[in-house]
């Protein structure tokens, strides 16, 4: 059931990339636009999270991770139904506001029932949900609009959501015995907790600087392949199915090696094999397809190689007391540092009167240097067991 959460999570966060080409042209959008469209979303998710360190120690994670994903699923269907770009961004940044937390709540959950040593693995079977969205729901999304139009990939989102939902109120049990070991003090106290502590501050620079490495290149592949007659719009679903396939197979197995061989470990090499395809993307030309697909999916199977051990590092990094704080407040880190990083891409890339896309390789310097920023952290945060 968390898996499935997530996939939906990830399918309505990543349904906006492909649809790139389609939402700048409708709406007759810079890249910089587009970028905040992407960014509006994280950001939003950011304040939510920052909001939710205040409380989501303080109740039953199920109860409190049903009643979000609810309201996430009412936004989402309202982003299918936006009449105007106006609209889509203020959906957007409700839909970023409820479906923020998902992704953390998940993580707490792991965290929580789940052993230190099978925690890699965990992480591994719950993010395979990111591997299913880009097989199935990003491509599958992308049918819909080219048949019935963007809008009702939000709609088929909402669809599945209830399903999901369903399935989480009847598997998931109470989780309740975090509470016991709270005090009633002020909300921000367990905020300042988490803060104070070197380790947890050291843990969130890390997270910052591999989500920003991450989302200065992701949002804007299915634009420069498709601007740059990379890629025709046909062939755009295969990019997502042919990197999801292969993460879905890899995702297990990187997270058993996580657990053998060190969540440390694994993520430094993970972090420095991922820079070689962020520059091969970036500078692609036309050229045969299956080359192509090698190279998108190369991208997608080193981001969730170092996402997976990143994750349980991070995980392992928090207070035990204070995880679900700690990791809501990772979660809103991540997000500011996605939408920044969006952000930043939008104003990098250039659009030249062909329509081509230019500029694009120095979205994989900066990711570069923040990958490298990533290494370096990795090696100063402890792991509580």
């Amino acid at each position: 059931s968390l898996a499935g959460i997530q996939f939906t999570h990830i399918a309505d966060f990543m349904i906006m990339m492909p649809l790139g080409p389609q939402l700048t042209a409708l709406f007759d959008i810079s890249f910089a636009e587009f970028g905040l469209l992407v960014s509006a979303y994280t950001i939003s998710a950011g304040i939510s999270g920052l909001f939710a360190t205040t409380f989501v120690d303080r109740f039953d994670r199920k109860h409190l991770l049903l009643s979000l994903y609810t309201l996430f699923a009412l936004t989402t269907v309202a982003c299918g139904i936006a009449p105007s770009f106006f609209w889509l961004m203020a959906a957007r940044i409700a839909a970023g506001f409820f479906g923020g937390v998902l992704n953390t709540m998940s993580q707490t959950i792991i965290g929580d029932v789940i052993p230190f040593a099978r925690r890699g693995r965990a992480t591994g079977i719950v993010m395979t949900s990111f591997s299913v969205a880009t097989v199935a729901g990003v491509p599958a999304g992308l049918m819909f609009a080219n048949l019935w139009g963007w809008h009702f990939a939000f709609f088929a989102i909402g669809v599945m959501c209830l399903g999901v939902g369903a399935l989480a109120f009847y598997a998931l049990p109470s989780l309740d015995a975090h509470i016991a070991h709270g005090e009633d003090k002020h909300v921000f106290h367990a905020m300042v907790q988490v803060v104070s502590e070197r380790n947890h501050r050291m843990a969130l620079f890390l997270s910052a600087t591999m989500m920003f490495a991450a989302f200065t290149i992701i949002p804007y592949i299915t634009l420069y392949l498709q601007n740059n007659h990379v890629m025709t719009a046909s062939e755009i679903p295969w990019l997502y199915f042919c990197g999801g396939v292969v993460t879905l197979f890899t995702g297990r197995w990187i997270g058993g090696i996580t657990d053998r061989h060190g969540k440390r470990q694994t993520f430094q090499k993970a972090v420095l094999f991922s820079i070689i395809p962020m520059f091969a993307i970036t500078l692609l030309t036309p050229i045969p397809l299956p080359f192509v697909l090698l190279t998108t999916t190369l991208l997608f199977a080193s981001m969730n190689g170092r996402m997976i051990p990143g994750m349980a590092l991070l995980t392992s990094a928090a207070n035990p007391k204070f995880r679900g704080t700690f990791m809501s407040l990772n979660g809103a880190v991540q997000s500011f540092s996605m939408g920044i990083a969006s952000w930043v891409g939008g104003m990098l890339l250039q659009r030249e009167p062909s329509g081509q896309v230019t500029h694009y390789w120095l979205c994989a310097v900066v990711a570069a240097f923040a990958s490298l920023g990533a290494y370096f952290l990795a090696s100063r945060v402890k792991m509580h067991e």
